[in-house]
């Protein structure tokens, strides 16, 4: 295990996946082998990329059974908001696109009443149909001893295994659904960066149960509430706290600073930044410092000149961003919360959908997705030249998102900001449906009573 061993730096620990690194080899483990009880080799790489960020990946092999066995596991932290992917499968082509499933992820097709609970099986980067080949050979496995022992049974599951190989073979259209409350997981588009019609991605908030399944103590949410309730009666405007994190990149220890600032003609918002020192790693992430809004808000702003993208942009975690002229949507939950300038936002659009895109690396990029993708780069450059005139909608239903108005407290002719009311869907995606704030008080009482 020397690749584990030793005070080799932590930022080092975990590699970028690349055929020309000769030092990134795999540590090797004498481990017992589950099908037959004899020694076999357990391989261990630990690597980078960049959807999962880091991630260990481990392949067994038994040289007496000849029995093998691969899994993925991320390294990573837990995402902030569970997500959940439904894909409308109508062809082959759907049934090909490649899907990264972690442990923590559950696998449903409606149809035919098929599901794949959590932690049943190893995460994996596959493809809708490796997973439901995975499926099929599975059952196929105990079928001979079902024969034998109940018929019956058998005759279901080979009418089961049927439809299964149906939908592999893309004769039948069905819904895909992978619901992931770690929020690591993740299913193609093939159509990036535009919108893709069939695939609906939702970011929500994890129950406890969910929070329980992760190991994430319940007692959380409380202990927060109380250290809220302390800190109200302190002023922290003027202070900056800081508390110990580790790093996203390398996961090294590193110190995150909080403060709550003013913004001018908006809201009081919480801005947290981090900094490694040991991988140079540097995010900064903003938090609403009030309620959420009775209306949702969509901004709309014409880019015409240079000078705009200098405007201040905060972006709240509920914000989706819009580019007409591009056919470009990105859902909410997507880059967090952001509090940086209008040019500043459109590198990081660019970054995501182009330079840390999973599916532009490896055997799992095609010349005609590449070009779609450096395309798009290159309109998003020309934009921030100024030769191209575009539109950028932020629509935050929270409310709670802000675009610099440089005529304050004049009206920008530029910009129109509406005010809309949030549908029961976007409610729902707020957990605000099942919450209660009025007669709260009169109902306790009555209880108690």
């Amino acid at each position: 295990m020397s690749v584990l061993s030793g005070p080799r730096p932590v930022s080092s620990v975990f590699r970028e996946i690349s055929a020309e690194d000769e030092e990134q080899q795999p540590a090797e483990i004498e481990s017992l082998c589950m099908n037959c009880y004899e020694n076999g080799v357990t391989r261990l790489l630990l690597t980078r990329v960049p959807f999962f960020r880091e991630i260990i990946v481990s392949s067994f092999t038994c040289d007496s059974c000849g029995w093998t066995n691969t899994e993925i596991q991320s390294a990573g932290r837990i995402q902030e908001q569970g997500v959940r992917y439904s894909l409308s499968v109508r062809s082959k082509r759907d049934v090909n696109r490649e899907v990264v499933k972690t442990d923590y992820a559950t696998t449903c097709i409606p149809e035919i009443d098929f599901e794949i609970p959590a932690c049943t099986q190893k995460g994996a980067l596959t493809t809708i149909e490796g997973i439901l080949e995975r499926t099929i050979v599975g059952l196929q496995q105990e079928q001979p001893l079902r024969r034998a022992e109940n018929a019956e049974v058998a005759k279901k599951i080979d009418e089961f295994i049927a439809k299964l190989q149906s939908l592999k073979d893309g004769e039948t259209p069905f819904t895909f659904i992978l619901d992931d409350p770690s929020g690591n997981s993740f299913v193609e588009n093939p159509f990036a960066p535009q919108k893709d019609e069939d695939l609906t991605v939702t970011h929500y908030r994890r129950s406890k149960e969910q929070d329980s399944l992760l190991g994430i103590e319940s007692s959380i949410g409380q202990q927060n509430s109380e250290e809220k309730k302390e800190s109200d009666a302190e002023d922290l405007r003027d202070e900056v706290l800081q508390f110990q994190t580790n790093c996203p990149e390398c996961n090294a220890p590193a110190a995150t600073n909080m403060k709550l600032v003013q913004i001018p003609h908006f809201k009081e918002v919480i801005i947290m930044a981090t900094n490694c020192e040991a991988c140079g790693h540097r995010t900064n992430e903003v938090k609403s410092g009030g309620a959420v809004e009775s209306l949702g808000t969509r901004i709309t702003l014409h880019i015409i000149d240079p000078s705009d993208f200098t405007r201040d942009v905060l972006k709240s975690e509920t914000c989706g961003i819009t580019i007409p002229e591009l056919e470009f949507e990105l859902g909410m939950g997507a880059l967090g919360g952001k509090f940086t300038t209008l040019e500043g936002l459109l590198k990081d659009i660019r970054d995501l959908v182009v330079d840390k895109n999973p599916f532009t690396l490896g055997d799992s990029c095609t010349s005609d997705r590449m070009e779609k993708l450096q395309e798009f780069g290159r309109k998003i450059d020309q934009i921030l030249e100024g030769q191209m005139k575009v539109h950028l909608i932020l629509d935050d239903p929270a409310g709670n998102s802000y675009l610099q108005n440089v005529y304050a407290p004049e009206q920008d002719p530029e910009m129109t900001v509406d005010k809309y009311e949030r549908s029961f869907e976007q409610n729902e995606d707020l957990g605000l449906n099942d919450m209660k704030t009025e007669g709260y008080e009169e109902n306790v009482t009555s209880c108690h009573c």
